[in-house]
């Protein structure tokens, strides 16, 4: 698969290293360029620096030809935005946001971005090891 990743953060570091050992071919884009050194020698991927929810970077990174969009920046708004253009403006259909805000889930399913909560994953991990037996 054609994979972009719209934030270098951990979590974007992690799951685009892990997308690439698998096989797929992957881009990240990050505001800040020294977020992508981050990613290391060993990433062959595509890396480019601008904002994830702008229209020219996203073609810039190939989101044309992409199979799936995924947005793990720090800010949920711009989450939301970033997956709302490769959504309406290019018509991806594998789109999925990370947010913080749990609450905002459902908003963002209205919108038909898949989305992710940290919060609520780590919560429910949490409560399912506190209980296990």
């Amino acid at each position: 698969m054609y994979i972009i990743v719209v934030g270098c953060s951990r979590v974007g570091i992690t799951l685009a290293q892990s997308l690439e050992s698998e096989g797929h071919n992957v881009v990240v884009i990050d505001r800040n360029r020294e977020n992508l050194q981050r990613l290391g020698r060993s990433f062959s991927g595509i890396t480019v620096v601008g904002n994830g929810f702008s229209p020219e970077i996203l073609k810039e990174a190939g989101v044309e030809r992409a199979d799936a969009l995924i947005a793990v920046t720090d800010n949920d708004n711009a989450n939301i935005v970033t997956a709302q253009v490769a959504k309406k403006m290019f018509d991806l259909e594998k789109v999925f946001a990370r947010i913080y805000d749990p609450a905002r889930a459902q908003t963002y399913q209205k919108l038909g971005v898949h989305a992710v909560s940290e919060t609520a994953l780590v919560v429910d991990s949490l409560r399912q090891l506190l209980f296990e037996k």
